[in-house]
Parts: structure tokens; C-alpha cells; sequence
């Protein structure tokens, strides 16, 4: 499916508020679970240890009235109050196994209860009138002390509950964490890949489209921007593929044209059997004949695209020429002369044979510097025109 450009933009923003929102929620996800967590153990705990706080004044109070009791300074109502005193604790310690699963835990609260049953039991039948209950009343307070060294254990065993719900909290928060730190670590990555891919998307047919202007600054006309997909930028590369393809037919045909000109020019220049050269604003050689060619004895490739002061041309053309580009006029029969080096063999004073370089004159004549006019200066042409008798 061909999406445009500005429904992809908006997808790929979507896409990012989607990740977003679903980074929050999980993010939200586990800290809420984390909350939960911790507040039903912390609750659990709490209840546990208001529960215990009762369950050790009870306890305290117990013992408290069993040595009351044993001094032989209580009353009947004491041993009532003993009663009560074991019906609550019992209460407590029955709440108290509720919240428990542990089987030495509830092994322990449950060995409790039996000695409040039984310090129940005892109660409802000792009698502080009685001489014969003086054993009962010593046996309340063995039960006194069974219950207190029972909860002396729990108590260690609550403490050791109390690390373990740390260490379980602790845990529970590393987990967590660990959790959303690889949530933020997925969710890096997954960012910068979507930052490298999506703006890479957006940006490689405009690439495309800059190579091919590009491209087309150096007069390369054989370049097509290749994009298939149906948005804006496929329509902008396919106008620019039809601009390109009708610049390159008009390079063709103007190309064409030159080189017709050329034709034309060169049938022309040979036409006048004179010595004809071609030189542009900048100096450099566009064109030269065959009669020319052979003047000079040099070859095309030695001389054509090239500034004259970089050649064999003699001084004496360069000079004309530089004279015609300096004034932007026409020069009319500047003196030329043309040599060339020649080596032969003479005797020497000795009489030995030595060879000796020397100047030999092949052409001495004049020149007219024509310029040919453009609509901008340095666009001019300026044709020379080479013979032995002086222009009239």
C-alpha cells in the first residue's frame, strides 16, 4: 500500500505516541503491581503486629495475675479475672493462626491455645477456699509459665518472619526494576532504530533528487531518479524524470547543431585557403584548420580546449591575441612570425663535425584578429586570420 508523505509523517507520529502511551501503561503496570504488592504485605504485617501487641499484653497480664494468685493474696475474682483474661487471649491467638501458613507457626500458636484450654479447665475447678486445690493453683501457674515460654517462641519465629518479609519486599523491588529497566532498554533501541530508519526513508528519495540536480549542474543528461512510490515525492521525481528527458533530447539537438555549425565553419575556413585559428574569451583554442595544422605541424590534441600560453603556438600569434582580448576589438595586420627549430651539421673551428640548432623562418606575414560578438563579453569568439600580404 502507496501511502503519501504526509500520511506517512502522521503514521510515524502515531506510531511514536503509541509507543509512548504503551511505555506509560506498562511503566504504570508494574509500579501499581509493585504498590500492591508491597501494601498487602505491609498490611498483613501491620495487622499482624497489632494482633501480637494484644496477644503480649494478654500474656504479660496473665502471668501477672498468675503470680497474684500464687502469693495467696488473691481473691475469687481473681481467678474470674484469670478466666476472662484466658477467653481473650485464646480469641487473639485464633485470629492470630489466620493469618498464618506456616506449620511451625501454627504448630506453635495451636500449642498455645491447648495450655489456655487447659488453664480454662483448671480454672473452673480450683478454689482458693480449698486446702486440697493448693496443687491446682501451683499447676495455673506451670500453665502460666508453658504459655509464656510458647510465646517466647513465636516471638522468634515472627522475628525471623519479619527478615523474611524484608528480604521478600526487596526482592520484589529489584524484580521490578529489573523489569522496567529492560523495558527502558527495549524501548531505547526501538527508539533509535526508528530514528535511523524513519527519517532515513523520508530523506533517501530527496538524496536521490539532489544527485540528480547535482548531476545535472555538470551537463549529465543521463540520469533518471528511480522512486515507485505514489506520494509527493514519486510525482515530483517523475516531473523531474520528464524535465531531465527533455533537456537531454534539447542537448542532443543543440549538440547536433554545433557540430553542423562546425561543419559549416570548417568548409568555410578551408574555403579561403588562408591560415585560420579560433580562440575563446579566455584565451583558449576552439578551432584551427588544416592549413593551420600543417603550418604549425602540431595535433589537434595537443592545442584544442587549451589556453595558447600552455602550447607550441609562437609568441608572435599569442600576442595578437592577447592584444584583441585586452582591447575587446579587432587587430588588423599585426606582424607574425613563425620558425621552427632545425638541427644540421657544421665544422667547427677545429674542424670537427658538431651539429648546430638553428631558426628556420617557415612563415612571415600579418594577421587579423576579427572578434565575433556575443550577448555577453565573455562569450565572444575571436577568429585570426593568417596571411603573407598586409589586409587592405
Amino acid at each position: 500500500m502507496n501511502l503519501s508523505l504526509k500520511k506517512r509523517i502522521a503514521a510515524s507520529f502515531i506510531g511514536s505516541n503509541l509507543m509512548v502511551l504503551i511505555i506509560g501503561f506498562t511503566v504504570f503496570y508494574y509500579l501499581n503491581s509493585l504498590n500492591k504488592q508491597i501494601q498487602s504485605i505491609t498490611s498483613n504485617s501491620s495487622q499482624i503486629s497489632l494482633l501480637t501487641d494484644e496477644v503480649r499484653i494478654s500474656a504479660v497480664s496473665i502471668l501477672k495475675m498468675q503470680k497474684k494468685i500464687i502469693s495467696n493474696k488473691s481473691t475469687e475474682d481473681d481467678l474470674d479475672k484469670l478466666n476472662g483474661l484466658a477467653e481473650g487471649f485464646q480469641s487473639q491467638l485464633q485470629r492470630l493462626d489466620s493469618f498464618y501458613t506456616e506449620v511451625e507457626v501454627k504448630k506453635t500458636i495451636s500449642k498455645m491455645i491447648g495450655y489456655v484450654d487447659s488453664l480454662k479447665t483448671l480454672l473452673s475447678k480450683v478454689s482458693l477456699f480449698n486446702t486440697k486445690d493448693k496443687a491446682g493453683i501451683s499447676t495455673i501457674g506451670e500453665l502460666a509459665d508453658k504459655i509464656l515460654e510458647a510465646f517466647s517462641e513465636f516471638q522468634d519465629m515472627q522475628y525471623y518472619q519479619n527478615e523474611q518479609r524484608d528480604k521478600q519486599i526487596k526482592e520484589i523491588i529489584v524484580e521490578t526494576r529489573r523489569y522496567m529497566l529492560i523495558i527502558l532498554i527495549i524501548t531505547f533501541l526501538f527508539t533509535m532504530l526508528m530514528s535511523l530508519v524513519i527519517p532515513g526513508k523520508i530523506a533517501l528519495p530527496f538524496k536521490k533528487i539532489n544527485d540528480a540536480v547535482r548531476e545535472l549542474q555538470d551537463c549529465n543528461f543521463d540520469v533518471s531518479i528511480y522512486y515507485n512510490q505514489d506520494d509527493e515525492i514519486g510525482e515530483l521525481a517523475r516531473e523531474l524524470n520528464k524535465m531531465i528527458s527533455s533537456m537531454k533530447h534539447f542537448e542532443e539537438l543543440r549538440t547536433d547543431r554545433i557540430s553542423v555549425e562546425h561543419r559549416k565553419f570548417d568548409i568555410l575556413a578551408s574555403m579561403i585557403k588562408k591560415n585560420v585559428l579560433l580562440a575563446n574569451a579566455d584565451g583558449e583554442l576552439i578551432y584551427l584548420n588544416n592549413q593551420m595544422y600543417r603550418l604549425l605541424n602540431v595535433e589537434s590534441e595537443s592545442v584544442l580546449k587549451k589556453n595558447m600560453e600552455d602550447t607550441i603556438i609562437p609568441p608572435s600569434i599569442t600576442d595578437a591575441y592577447k592584444l584583441a582580448l585586452k582591447r575587446r576589438s579587432k587587430i588588423d595586420n599585426a606582424e607574425v612570425i613563425i620558425s621552427h627549430k632545425i638541427k644540421s651539421q657544421e665544422e667547427d673551428e677545429s674542424g670537427q663535425i658538431v651539429e648546430v640548432e638553428k631558426e628556420e623562418e617557415i612563415f612571415n606575414g600579418f594577421a587579423n584578429v576579427i572578434p565575433i560578438r556575443a550577448k555577453e563579453s565573455s562569450g565572444d569568439y575571436y577568429l585570426m586570420i593568417l596571411s603573407e600580404e598586409m589586409f587592405a
